[in-house]
Formats: structure tokens, C-alpha cells, sequence
């Protein structure tokens, strides 16, 4: 048997089965496996009584996975998706022996967690007033006029969070800062450098009111949630975003540049660091790590931090340098929300246009690094971001078959890869789909330029 602890050995003879593996999650594995050997009826209710047995092929497998960090993300933050779509995603990402859930739950159109501490998060932040029509990049700005919004409750996360691990799937919490924070500040206006009251965001984008870094009532804020959410998920780490946080409400704000001459901060980017940092030291009094969108590299990475590389390796590539742990997400193959076919025959999306062969084609080991430094490369994982994805149904049509590629990518060593035999494995895999009443893209995957009948 595998020492990898997701390692299993598969037996399949005459009259029986044998599956092992030195832990209960290689033998979930391994069921996912036996599961896949079935024929895609088993999916049905009530499976296919007597005939299951002897349906499965007889063969003898030994199996481990690539790398030990196997993610898929899905932002509720933009629209909201309840317990049991959730829970629906996680039993489609056990299916394809993902192991790490990364929950987005904040941002500027939205704030998805209770706090008790702060009840006005959810009183205020969980809902905005309405929702932009169109694509967010292309003005003049049109809305529905419907108000959107909806939260988890303490006790439905830690429902997740169990439902998850009963399928040796880690829930990772994602809690932005210091920007993408309009929510949290429509809530708690003196987060701010201004203090003005804000509404949450019903548009797109990046905006320039983010977290005040000068005032120690932030940090007090701050730290009160984390203890609630570090409280609420068992996992080692929870991402702190560090993306896209304008410095023009920094420039500005006696209080900011106050900080930045008491703790000898050249610049903003440094204010930011000492920002993640600071919030990095307080996480490892709960035993926490934290992990961070590549921005968190720029004006020094926090000692113990953990680089997400989105915009693009080359963060990756920085981080791996500098000793520190990477998940490789690019946005050129791993971003789920990107076109998969023509825009004119598919959903409005973002932009971007990924393909199934892009991103089963990735190598998440750059070869600029050496065998050492690639050692620092924990994974991989895919996003979901849905500004443009508000229903199940569209969210798996976005998802999937991509995610099965984002997670082969992160299974099978490289020398193993083949899209070709990968596509006849999908063609048997999209019948499970169809049983399972999974919306899925069915374009011409070898040359994705729309959807097909």
C-alpha cells in the first residue's frame, strides 16, 4: 500500500473486492475510484440491486495523488447559493477526489458569515438592494431592482464544515481584507479611512474603500471575527484575500501615514504588508496559517504565508524562491468563470476564454525552479467566481467538465497525462453526469468554440 496517506492499492477478482490504504481518506478515494469502475446506472436511486458486482471490471490499481492540495473555490459573496447547493458542490467535488473547499465568504457585494459579535455584518452586510444587468466592464450601468442576499448562519458552516469532512474534504474560509471590505463597511462605517456611510456594492469591480490601516478599532474588528471564524473551521489555514486593495484612501488619511512613520513603512505597499502581517501573527495564537492572493508578495510576504498565484506563475515562482508554500491558480488555466466557447453561444461571463484542453494542459511545477524549490508547490485549484453565475444549474454548466481536469491535473503525474484518453474517460463520466442531473458544458471539447446540442 501507499505511503502517501490518500494512497490506496484497488483488487477487483472473482467474488471480491479488496481495497487498502493507511487512511480512511485514501479509502474514500479509492471508493471514488470503485464508484468509477461502475457502470453510470449505479447512480441511480437505488443503484442496480444484484447486478453492481458483477459489473465491475476486474483489474488490480495502485494509486496516490500528485500533490497533497487539490482545491476548488466558490464565491457566495457575489450571489449567495444555500446549504444544500453547497452541499451539492462538495458531493460533486468528492466525486473527483478534490480534498480542499475554499469558501469565499466576503466581499463587496456581500458578507456570508454570521458574527455574533457583530450582528450588523449579517443585519446590514448580507444583502444589497439590487443587482448590476450586464457585464460589470461596460457602461452605462443597468440594474434589476431585486434585492439579493442570504448568510450562514454559525451553526449551518459548522454543518458544511461536517458534511465536508465526512468526505475528507477541508473547508478553507476566505474573510477579505484590507479591501474588497465594502460590505463589512456598509456595516461598520468606522472600518474606514472616511467613515462615510456606504452601501453594499450592487456592481462589480475593485473600489477604493477598503479597511482603514491606522486605526486600532480595525484591528480590534478584525481580530473579533477571526477568533469566531478560527472558532468555526478546524482547517490550518484561513485565507485572508490581500487582493486588489486600492492605496488611495491610505494616501489620504492622517491616520494611515500616521502608522506608516511609527512603524518606518516606506510606502503603501508596505503598509499593506505590515497589515497582513500583523493579522498573520494574531491567526498563529489560534494555531492558524494564513493564505493570501499573490498581491501579499508586493512590499514584503508575511513570514509564515502561504501564495496563492492567480495573476499568473511568476507569484508562485517569487514565493517558491523565497521558501515559502504556493497553490498554483493562474488565471490563464485555472479560472472556471472564463468563456469555454464563443461568447455569443454561451452565458455572459467575466471574460477570458479557457477551454478543457487549456486547462487540463497546465503544469503547476514551473521548470524555472529547482527540484528543491518546486517542493514548496503544495497544489493546485480551480476558481468560481460568480459575479455572472447566479443558479445551480449555471454553476455546474461553468464548473464542470473543467473542474474534472483541474482535478486530474492535481491526481496524476505529469508523464501520465493524455487528453485524448482523459476525453474517452469523460465521454463515460458525462452518462454518470447526465444520471446525477449535473448541467455540464458539451461543446466539441477538442476544439471548444461554443456549445453543441
Amino acid at each position: 500500500v501507499s505511503d502517501n496517506e490518500e494512497g490506496y492499492t484497488l483488487s477487483v477478482a472473482s467474488g471480491n473486492i479488496v481495497l487498502k490504504s493507511p487512511s480512511a481518506a485514501g479509502l474514500f478515494r479509492g471508493v471514488q475510484t470503485l464508484r468509477q469502475l461502475l457502470p453510470p446506472q449505479a447512480e441511480m436511486a437505488g443503484g442496480l440491486a444484484g447486478e453492481v458486482a458483477a459489473a465491475v471490471p476486474a483489474c488490480y490499481i495502485t494509486d496516490a495523488p500528485r500533490f497533497g492540495y487539490r482545491g476548488l473555490h466558490l464565491d457566495v459573496s457575489r450571489h449567495f447559493f444555500s446549504v444544500e447547493e453547497v452541499k451539492r458542490y462538495l458531493d460533486i467535488m468528492a466525486l473527483h477526489k478534490f480534498n480542499v473547499f475554499h469558501w469565499h465568504l466576503t466581499d463587496d457585494q456581500g458578507w456570508r458569515i454570521e458574527i455574533k459579535r457583530y450582528p450588523e455584518l449579517t443585519d446590514v452586510g448580507s444583502w444589497r438592494k439590487e443587482t448590476l444587468i450586464g457585464h460589470g466592464g461596460r457602461p452605462p450601468f443597468t440594474f434589476d431592482g431585486t434585492p439579493h442576499g442570504g448568510y450562514y448562519t454559525q451553526e449551518q458552516a459548522r454543518e458544511i464544515v461536517r458534511y465536508a469532512a465526512d468526505r475528507f474534504i477541508t473547508v478553507i474560509p476566505e474573510i477579505e481584507m484590507p479591501g474588497h471590505a465594502v460590505a463589512a463597511i456598509a456595516s461598520c462605517p468606522w472600518l474606514s479611512c472616511t467613515g462615510n456611510d456606504l452601501e453594499v456594492q450592487t456592481r462589480w469591480g475593485v473600489f477604493d474603500d477598503v479597511c482603514c490601516a491606522g486605526r486600532d478599532t480595525v484591528f480590534t474588528f478584525l481580530k473579533g471575527v477571526l477568533d469566531e471564524v478560527a472558532a468555526i473551521f478546524p482547517s490550518q489555514y484561513i485565507h485572508i484575500g490581500g487582493d486588489e486593495c486600492p492605496k488611495v484612501r491610505w494616501e489620504n488619511c492622517p491616520a494611515c501615514q500616521k502608522r506608516m512613520k511609527e512603524e518606518g513603512l516606506k510606502d503603501e505597499h508596505e503598509l499593506q504588508s505590515w497589515f497582513i502581517t500583523t493579522m498573520e501573527k494574531y491567526l498563529s495564537t489560534h494555531g492558524k496559517r494564513i493564505i493570501g492572493w499573490d498581491e501579499i508578495l508586493e512590499g514584503g510576504l508575511a513570514p509564515g504565508a502561504t501564495v496563492m498565484s492567480w495573476r499568473g506563475i511568476k507569484g508562485g515562482i517569487e514565493a517558491a524562491r523565497m521558501k515559502h508554500d504556493v497553490i498554483m491558480t493562474p488565471t490563464t488555466h485555472m479560472y472556471l468563470d472564463y468563456y469555454q466557447g464563443e461568447p455569443q453561444s454561451e452565458p455572459l461571463a467575466i471574460g477570458g476564454y479557457l477551454p478543457l484542453e487549456l486547462v487540463y494542459s497546465f503544469e503547476p511545477l514551473p521548470e524555472e525552479l529547482t527540484p528543491e524549490e518546486q517542493k514548496y508547490i503544495l497544489g493546485v485549484q480551480g476558481n468560481v467566481w460568480t459575479e455572472y453565475i447566479s443558479t445551480l444549474s449555471h454553476l455546474e454548466y461553468m464548473a464542470l467538465p473543467r473542474a474534472f481536469a483541474v482535478a486530474e491535473t492535481g491526481w496524476t503525474p505529469e508523464m501520465k497525462k493524455d487528453f485524448e484518453e482523459f476525453l474517452s474517460r469523460l465521454d463515460v463520466l458525462g452518462e454518470r453526469y447526465d444520471i446525477m442531473g449535473i448541467n455540464y458544458f458539451k461543446g466539441d471539447y477538442r476544439n471548444s468554440r461554443g456549445r453543441a446540442e
